[in-house]
């Protein structure tokens, strides 16, 4: 890992982009006399994780570990866990840039609009969570992409994972996006009202994530025209990562490697246990958001997707690439210090698992 910036430096940088919070902290060069062979920056356990998700089941792990107490119990009692959860990944990015959140689940796209605001400097990949999981969804009769001309698609969020997606399909296939009868209007709405809008006649396709793809399928008649797993080699793809802010990462590593092992242990409940994992993560669903899913809802969603540590690291120079296609970004950032899979790794060797790469994006 490299010697992190000055302290000067790395507050003149938030203070660039607007962030109100101060961070204070030594660098790794400066000697600390209680610490003995640990970097200095290592301040111990933080008194505070504070995480952020989504309700959905493309963050089932984070669902898991919250419902069963996963995150809790390797945290100990020397950190407080305190959650948050989001309607889209943005606004998660707004509070994790805005120093009002620690660790968050989020979607491959604002994660990299997240380290590319910071100019690479405030937040850092550390894991995967979830790959698979998103399906562009049609009303019957519609069967091939040209038929979405004149027609109104939703997305959850502009420049959203699935946004980005969308628009990056259009472009592939020479599809103009816009208003008129030879474009396709996209439109940014929450995923609730997606389907209320759907079921309304409001809406003609969806491109979403679970547990609303297989919503619309489900209980409003909707089809699938495309698995985005259709567009991936091998049908993988990173839906849901986990991005921490840099100098929390600094501060507190072990803090966040038992974070990890709390996110471990989700994925290994879930996986051997698929039927009590599909409804600790319906309870916590009811309780976010106060009704369940039906069973044949959360057993399709969870069909669709891969519960994973693994970021799939390789695959993120192209989704950067992806952004400028769809029209969401003007150039892809350089990813170059973007992941940092220290953590995972070390807590993936003391379980006995294989480690993951972070394909090179792990150096500037």
């Amino acid at each position: 890992m490299k010697t992190p910036r000055t302290i000067r430096t790395t507050l003149a940088l938030l203070a660039a982009i607007g962030l109100t919070a101060v961070t204070t902290g030594c660098t790794r060069l400066e000697a600390s006399s209680d610490q003995g062979n640990t970097p200095a920056a290592d301040k111990g356990a933080a008194p505070e994780l504070r995480l952020g998700y989504l309700p959905n089941i493309t963050h089932a792990a984070a669902l898991i570990g919250v419902q069963k107490n996963f995150f809790a119990a390797e945290l100990g009692g020397d950190t407080k866990l305190t959650t948050q959860t989001f309607n889209d990944g943005t606004e998660a990015v707004a509070a994790l840039l805005g120093n009002s959140l620690d660790i968050t689940f989020i979607g491959s796209g604002p994660a990299i609009n997240a380290f590319a605001k910071s100019n690479g400097e405030a937040v850092r990949l550390i894991a995967g969570a979830t790959s698979g999981g998103a399906q562009l969804v049609v009303k019957p009769g519609i069967t091939t992409a040209e038929q979405l001309t004149g027609r109104k698609v939703a997305t959850p969020k502009l420049g959203n994972t699935q946004d980005i997606a969308l628009k990056k399909y259009l472009a592939d296939k020479q599809i103009p996006v816009g208003d008129g009868p030879d474009k396709v209007t996209i439109v940014n709405t929450d995923n609730p009202q997606t389907l209320d809008a759907f079921r309304a006649g409001q809406l003609d396709a969806a491109w979403l994530p679970e547990p609303w793809s297989s919503r619309l399928v489900q209980d409003a008649g909707a089809t699938v025209l495309l698995d985005e797993k259709q567009l991936w080699p091998d049908g993988k793809f990173p839906t849901t990562v986990v991005i921490v802010r840099t100098q929390f990462l600094r501060d507190h590593p072990r803090t966040v490697q038992a974070f990890l092992r709390g996110q471990l242990a989700a994925v290994d409940f879930a996986t051997a246990n698929p039927a009590q994992g599909h409804q600790v993560a319906n309870t916590a669903l009811k309780e976010l958001t106060g009704k369940p899913l039906s069973d044949p809802v959360i057993a399709r969603a969870f069909g669709n997707i891969t519960l994973t540590a693994d970021p799939l690291a390789g695959v993120f120079p192209q989704l950067a690439k992806d952004a400028v296609t769809a029209g969401t970004a003007r150039s892809a950032p350089d990813l170059a210090g973007f992941v940092d899979l220290g953590a995972l790794n070390a807590v993936l060797s003391a379980a006995g698992k294989p480690t993951v790469d972070a394909a090179g994006l792990d150096t500037k």
